[in-house]
């Protein structure tokens, strides 16, 4: 019959027999005798080491009258280690004949918030530890799923169901390490060694202002009037504080919003230069891609143009991206300064190079050049010229929008431009002949360059005795997509023509004088006679008084 001792192990009750307590407590003082010559955190390792040995003894004893046998405290031996590194330990346990021999076992994860690596409650960076990955990734996946409102509540629901790593045990098994002798007192060591750190940077701090200061104190001073000074530095300590904390809060939101405006914006730009820039350069050409201006007329490739203009803004807001990283988690390195010296390089050729476009984009617009052409007409007084817009329905049902009154189209393979852009005017014909003036604008670098692109305009009309069929579009280089290229068409005929305006020639009118005061538009479908005050309708003018009376 053995004697049973009821003992507190780390907080928990057991009913162990003599022999297991009397083999307990010689291994718990070998221990103790291991550590003695290096004093510093010695309690705090042997709290934790029977913390762990309780919480193996407590998954071993199912039943409160169980009674811990010696088989119990052996096996607990063999998992937590023996502390044979130490020569004295080593002796004095080897005079008991335990000669168990040290292993490192292999421990499973657990999984524990972490408090001292949280921003809220060390929800992320547990199952950081626990997957073993870097917190900063799972942080960023509760920050992009916070907008569906999944990750708050998954957060707040973690928060309160997984239980904070308190004991130094519990640590070690968030990080899967082994939960024994050697393990728990490297931990200890580790944080000692950070808090003196700590403590001594700040022995130094103090020691400085102190000495800064000493000059300014009074020997006078009453003990009333320390104690006084001590509750208001108290007090301004913890209001320093709480706004440090609400800084580095305001800090941390600001890290999120550039990490979200960066990830949206590079992940834009991505899909931009693939869609555009690649599939030009395999020789695939998107008609409904509107380019920035500076991109035509340009020595450049298109594709080119677009991973230049990819680096100048992506390269920035990669930056920044990896700034908000840094801002939630100090585990983010910089860039190293090579690499910064290449982003910077490339960024800079990058720059220059649209830089060098628009330069030369704006030189392509430096002049002005007119073509034009004059087409007798053989019109008598009293006769009526009829005015029609003739539209290609094969473009019209084939077009592919490029911008306002301009489409893509192609004529024998070759990419050129349709513009809608005609306007029609009517004047006074300085002489007793009526003759139509067809006069074709564009831009070029030089006079002579601008009137070359005017001359290569491609307009048709048709003339059928006293009826005018004018094109309603005309065809033009790709490459002088904005060099604002317009055709003007005017007709000059003398006293007493008519001028019939068809319900086609609507929205191509333009400016058009006449004694009636008639907007443009609404000339159409009525007939216009030459005076020498001006076009003149009979027509119209009735009615203007009819509603003016």
């Amino acid at each position: 019959m053995n004697k049973t001792i009821n003992i507190n192990l780390g907080g928990f009750f057991f009913h162990i027999d003599e022999i297991a307590f009397q083999k307990l407590k010689r291994y718990l003082d070998s221990i103790s005798r291991s550590l003695s010559d290096d004093p510093q955190g010695k309690n705090e390792i042997i709290s934790d080491i029977e913390a762990r040995i309780s919480e193996l003894l407590s998954e071993k004893i199912t039943d409160a009258r169980q009674v811990v046998n010696e088989g119990d405290i052996d096996e607990v031996i063999k998992i937590m280690g023996q502390p044979e590194d130490y020569a004295d330990a080593e002796e004095g346990y080897a005079n008991e004949n335990y000669s168990y021999q040290r292993r490192t076992n292999s421990s499973s994860k657990k999984l524990f918030r972490d408090g001292d690596d949280k921003f809220l409650g060390g929800v992320a960076s547990g199952i950081a530890h626990y997957f073993n990955v870097d917190t900063v990734w799972i942080r960023l996946a509760f920050i992009l799923l916070a907008f569906s409102g999944f990750s708050i509540v998954t957060y707040i629901i973690l928060w309160i169901v997984i239980p904070e790593a308190a004991t130094t045990a519990e640590k070690l098994q968030m990080e899967g390490e082994p939960v024994n002798i050697d393990n728990i007192e490297k931990k200890i060591r580790e944080e000692f060694s950070n808090v003196s750190e700590t403590i001594k940077n700040t022995a130094n701090d103090v020691t400085g202002k102190i000495k800064d200061g000493a000059s300014k104190v009074n020997d006078g001073i009453k003990k009333g009037s320390k104690k006084a000074n001590s509750g208001l530095q108290d007090f301004l300590d913890t209001l320093g504080t709480i706004i440090l904390t609400i800084f580095k809060i305001i800090g941390k939101f600001i890290g999120v919003i550039l990490m979200f405006v960066a990830a949206i914006t590079l992940i834009s730009l991505i899909i931009g230069a693939f869609s555009i820039g690649s599939l030009e350069i395999i020789g695939f050409e998107n008609d409904f891609i509107m380019y920035p201006p500076f991109f035509y007329d340009s020595m450049m490739p298109h594709w080119l143009l677009t991973v230049c203009t990819f680096l100048v803004i992506g390269i920035p807001f990669l930056i920044l991206f990896v700034l908000g990283l840094r801002i939630l988690s100090s585990n983010v390195k910089q860039f190293s300064k090579a690499t910064s010296l290449t982003l910077f390089g490339i960024w800079l050729a990058a720059v220059l190079a649209l830089v060098f476009t628009g330069i030369e984009f704006s030189t392509t617009k430096a002049s002005d050049g007119n073509n034009i052409e004059n087409i007798d007409l053989n019109t008598m007084a009293n006769d009526t010229i009829t005015l029609k817009m003739v539209k290609n329905e094969e473009l019209y049902y084939n077009r592919n929008n490029f911008r306002r009154n301009i489409d893509v189209v192609y004529q024998n393979d070759v990419k050129k431009l349709s513009s809608t852009d005609v306007y029609i005017d009517v004047e006074k014909s300085d002489s007793d002949k009526a003759y139509l003036q067809i006069r074709k604008y564009s831009e070029g670098r030089n006079k002579l360059k601008a009137s070359k692109n005017a001359e290569n305009i491609s307009y048709n009309y048709t003339i059928n005795g006293n009826e005018i069929l004018l094109d309603n579009y005309f065809i033009s280089e790709y490459k002088n997509a904005f060099k604002d290229e317009d055709v003007y068409i005017k007709l000059f005929i003398p006293n007493n023509v008519t001028v019939y305006f068809d319900n086609s020639t609507k929205r191509y009118l333009r400016n058009i004088e006449n004694t009636t005061n008639t907007y443009d538009r609404e000339m159409a479908k009525h007939y216009f006679i030459m005076t020498d005050e001006g076009l003149h309708s009979k027509e119209l003018k009735a009615l203007k008084e009819v509603e003016e009376e």
